[in-house]
């Protein structure tokens, strides 16, 4: 009979999270944002490029005067420009609108300032003059060196590939820093989307004053176990969904997408460092669910509960204000404390991992803390939820419940607690047994 009610309680729990709209526009909206951003973003630097590409060979009706001696006329002909005789005339004209621009070469441009003067396009066009005249300038210098080798060395354009080595290793540099840093990003999202949830799922009964209803048919154990449970199995679809988009997008995309400065399939999976990110990432979503689900079954209502739940919350954010020392000094005290401060960790942790900077010893360490402080804080909400689960005035007192050895105030009263039932409306005893999965 308890697995039964067990199982209706897990199901009834997941599906009713799982069939709700809003739980599904929440789930998909930040994949589905990321994907627009980055899709914005690639067309907005091919665009970016391609006009900045075309804008340094617009053909211009300009003139020009050179005191430096390095402009060629041919060049300069071949972009639409032609010599000024007087220059305060071409300026006339430009004001005028007769002339698209003129430029005035100084005689050193290396520490003088060329002055560009051109007819108002917008302002998104009006970058055109000053791309013309620094294209004109580098090809006529380029055609003063006669050698084009030369002329790029110049320029600085030639590639490099860089090797970097780590304990006698090839190391992959940002390539192999983003990979875990995903499991980062995940835990931020699924905490923050569910956290609410974890708190309420302890609560939403209390509030409505059904709880005893419920516990007529269930054992309180049974009740806040199926309730974790189905919390466990929302995060975990939650998680993947999320890492669905990543996989896809590096599985068959990671050869077309290249944003500045980035290469996709550049990325390099290390199973060091990813096994031990998903293990964080598991313990540290273990962890916070205990201890949210014991906050929920502690306070009487959701507005208490808000006053511990806020700091909680904050907690996942403070290690950030110290991310350059993560990066830079992960033995610094501070760090130190972050790393293994169990509500702390898993963010330090993660940061750490996809940085390089823990070792085995480290990682092993923080992921068997919070996996045991994890099942502890779970064990520790049963436990409470069977003392608080009907204490509807004022919050429990941890004292009094951990310092005796009295048997759960809801067992004790049982018989007042279905006498409560009998004596309840009959709507409300329909809900419950709603709620109950009956």
């Amino acid at each position: 009979m308890t697995r039964h009610n067990l199982g209706t309680v897990v199901s009834f729990e997941f599906l009713r999270t799982v069939k709700k709209r809003r739980f599904w526009i929440a789930t998909l909206a930040i994949p589905i944002v990321l994907g627009i951003v980055f899709g914005l973003v690639y067309l907005s630097n091919s665009t970016t490029s391609s006009s900045a590409d075309a804008q340094k060979n617009e053909n211009l009706a300009f003139s020009y005067t050179d005191n430096s001696n390095l402009v060629s006329a041919q060049l300069a002909a071949g972009f639409g420009g032609k010599p000024a005789t007087d220059p305060a005339a071409a300026i006339d004209a430009v004001k005028e609108g007769t002339l698209d621009a003129y430029f005035a070469y100084p005689a050193d441009p290396t520490k003088d300032v060329t002055a560009v003067y051109g007819k108002d396009k917008g302002i998104f066009n009006n970058g055109a003059y000053d791309a013309v005249a620094k294209q004109l300038m580098v090809l006529s210098a380029q055609e003063k060196v006669g050698s084009a080798q030369l002329s790029a060395l110049v320029q600085g354009n030639f590639e490099t590939d860089s090797k970097t080595y780590k304990d006698g290793a090839e190391s992959g540099g940002l390539g192999t820093v983003v990979p875990p840093l995903l499991f980062l990003v995940i835990f931020y999202v699924t905490i923050i989307l569910l956290a609410n949830q974890m708190l309420a799922s302890t609560l939403e009964e209390k509030e409505n004053r059904v709880t005893e209803m419920i516990l007529t048919t269930l054992n309180p154990t049974t009740l806040v176990v199926g309730k974790v449970i189905s919390l466990f199995m929302v995060g975990l679809l939650q998680m993947l969904v999320f890492s669905t988009p990543m996989v896809v997008g590096y599985l068959f995309f990671r050869n077309k997408l290249n944003f500045p400065d980035f290469d996709l399939s550049h990325l390099i999976l290390q199973p060091g460092p990813l096994l031990v990110g998903a293990l964080l990432l598991i313990s540290g979503f273990i962890l916070f669910t205990g201890v949210l689900v014991a906050i929920g079954a502690v306070m009487p209502s959701a507005k208490e509960a808000g006053t511990v739940f806020g700091p909680i919350m904050a907690l996942i954010f403070i290690p950030f204000y110290i991310v350059t020392l993560v990066v830079s000094d992960p033995q610094a005290l501070i760090v130190q404390i972050f790393t293994y401060f169990p509500l702390s960790a898993p963010v330090t942790a993660m940061l750490r991992n996809a940085f390089g900077s823990m070792s085995p010893v480290e990682s092993g360490t923080v992921i068997v803390e919070l996996f045991a402080l994890g099942f502890l804080a779970l064990r520790l909400a049963v436990y409470l939820f069977r003392y608080g689960s009907i204490e509807y005035s004022r919050k429990l007192s941890l004292k009094t419940v951990l310092g005796t050895g009295r048997k759960p105030a809801v067992r004790a009263d049982a018989s007042a607690v279905a006498a409560a039932a009998q004596a309840a409306p009959a709507d409300v005893r329909r809900r419950t047994r709603q709620r109950a999965g009956r």
